[in-house]
């Protein structure tokens, strides 16, 4: 049976943290639109966030985790 692949596109997005919760990076900040936006909304778009509950099982399934 062939291995199973994670799918690039989510691999890049989403990271594993050490207790196995999965983090993702705040929309609106990887676009060249950003240096429009005020330095206060820049920092409220800053950081990580976890993956919404109903969207765990479905993220882990394209990890292969």
């Amino acid at each position: 049976m062939p291995k199973m692949k994670p799918h690039s596109g989510m691999k890049k997005r989403v990271k594993v943290t050490g207790s196995g919760k999965l983090r993702r990076g705040k929309v609106g900040r990887r676009t060249h639109l950003v240096q429009k936006q005020s330095s206060g909304r820049t920092r409220l778009e800053d950081g990580v966030k976890d993956v919404a509950k109903a969207d765990v099982p479905r993220v882990k399934k394209m990890l292969g985790l």
